[in-house]
């Protein structure tokens, strides 16, 4: 249990590193240009992914609720899982999950109180006032890849002519943690849920024939 609570500290802190210097020392929409296609964009994310939001300032706590209830019950599952010695890069994965839900909760549930607004100017850090209550942060984001961009061509059916952005959305260390994550058990499903063994040894197996009956034999 020790180095998947290693990973979780890790990127924890990474995620959290990377917020607190861009809360301090950007402005809201500010960008930092290494290239055309890697940007940092501070944006903040006032609701669900992608910036949706989910039934006002109930649904804001009812959301982060859920997902301190979710961290606690994926927790206890990767406990289950070290116990019972499950593929390595498996418990990993769901390390790597816990610490990208628990990064976005730390905004959620602390940030609202910890810093100023950032429209317009710098934030700063444990201010008289916060933006918002507990439990009513923003989660900071701030990666931008637009690797490709370009217009859809008018034939292209429903966007035709729009323009299109790829890699569109703004993300953090946190969200990154679980797109990763998942991509991993996907590429590697096979080793992780032993399925190239139970695939191997049902080609193995004989084929059972049926044995002939007698009035087939005569």
């Amino acid at each position: 249990m020790k180095k998947p609570l290693l990973l979780i500290i890790g990127i924890l802190l990474l995620d959290q590193i990377v917020k607190f210097w861009v809360k301090t020392h950007m402005y809201l929409g500010e960008e930092i240009r290494f290239a055309d296609w890697a940007i940092i964009h501070f944006t903040e994310n006032n609701g669900m992914a992608f910036g949706m939001e989910f039934g006002g300032e109930y649904g804001k706590v009812f959301l982060t609720s859920f997902r301190i209830l979710f961290v606690v019950a994926i927790f206890f599952y990767l406990k289950k899982a070290v116990a019972e010695n499950a593929n390595k890069l498996y418990i990993y994965c769901i390390a790597m999950v816990i610490a990208g839900a628990a990064g976005n909760i730390i905004d959620s549930v602390f940030y609202g109180k910890f810093f100023s607004g950032s429209e317009f100017q710098i934030a700063s850090f444990m201010p008289a006032q916060g933006y918002a209550s507990w439990m009513h942060g923003r989660v900071v984001d701030m990666f931008y890849f637009p690797i490709l961009s370009g217009h859809f061509p008018e034939w292209f059916p429903l966007w035709g002519g729009d323009e299109f952005v790829f890699f569109r959305p703004v993300f953090n260390v946190a969200d990154a943690s679980i797109s990763v994550s998942v991509i991993l058990m996907i590429l590697f499903q096979k080793r992780i849920f032993n399925l190239e063994n139970i695939q191997e040894s049902n080609e193995s197996q004989p084929e059972n024939k049926e044995e002939p009956t007698p009035s087939e034999e005569a």
